[in-house]
């Protein structure tokens, strides 16, 4: 090989090599924040993550090239709500996971939520399920990350029962994060249905009422989800899609 070919070669290479890395380093990074709760309340029942409201946003976002990390204030394994494993409630999305043994190693080892900070990530994710309503609500590592995200003018996005973990969450003149802006979650009459009123610490649609938020909903059980300016929320799990399109929307935006 001549000396030539040789500057060549490494020449082409060397351009590879960068632009591997340009596109690595321009790849969108979005961190999950999941539940460890796993006991339903006073009750011998339990919950924990809806499963559908991860798989349903983690396909969605990872088929389009965008690297998920999933976090637990407890780290490792998150319990998953036994109801939503029922057959009624299953979807393409969560076929493809109890398929995918590679997404259950990943999701069976998550992160310890003290351990993650926003400055690696572009944006923030919160699947539901009712266990949100006991930890996520008042952890407090997870409610600094939440204002640290916000203000850091990135994207945060929640459904159904995630926004529990707006209760405590405050902007930088120490008001409700999400006072005077539009919301939504869980309804009052979707909670009646599924009989857990009074069983749960507290109603997601009040809470964010009582939080100064502008609560807006759709129909019981239909796809609704509402932007205002970073924060992204949906009602239900028929929602997680919407919210995750939104995500994806508002980045490309951003």
């Amino acid at each position: 090989m001549n000396n030539l070919y040789k500057i060549a070669l490494i020449g082409i290479l060397t351009i590879i090599s960068s632009v591997s890395y340009s596109q690595e380093s321009n790849k969108i990074k979005i961190l999950f924040v999941v539940t460890s709760h796993d006991q339903l309340g006073d009750t011998d029942k339990k919950t924990g993550l809806w499963i559908e409201e991860f798989a349903t946003p983690y396909y969605y976002l990872i088929d389009q090239g965008i690297e998920v990390v999933i976090t637990s204030p407890k780290g490792g394994q998150p319990p998953i709500d036994p109801k939503s494993t029922l057959v009624d409630y299953q979807t393409k999305s969560t076929k493809r996971y109890y398929a995918d043994s590679k997404a259950q190693l990943i999701f069976s080892k998550t992160l310890k939520l003290a351990k993650v900070k926003h400055e690696d990530f572009d944006a923030v994710f919160y699947p539901g399920g009712h266990g949100p309503l006991w930890d996520l609500s008042k952890d407090k590592k997870s409610i600094e990350l939440i204002e640290s995200f916000y203000n850091n003018n990135k994207p945060i996005a929640f459904v159904c029962h995630a926004p529990a973990a707006l209760q405590k969450v405050n902007d930088l003149n120490g008001d409700p994060l999400v006072k005077g802006k539009k919301v939504t979650g869980f309804t009052n009459g979707e909670e009646k249905a599924v009989g857990l009123t009074d069983v749960v610490p507290f109603l997601i649609e009040d809470m964010l009422k009582e939080n100064g938020g502008i609560y807006v909903k759709g129909d019981d059980w239909s796809a609704f989800a509402v932007e205002d300016g970073l924060l992204i929320s949906g009602q239900n799990p028929q929602s997680a899609n919407l919210v995750a399109k939104m995500l994806i929307e508002k980045l490309k935006k951003h």
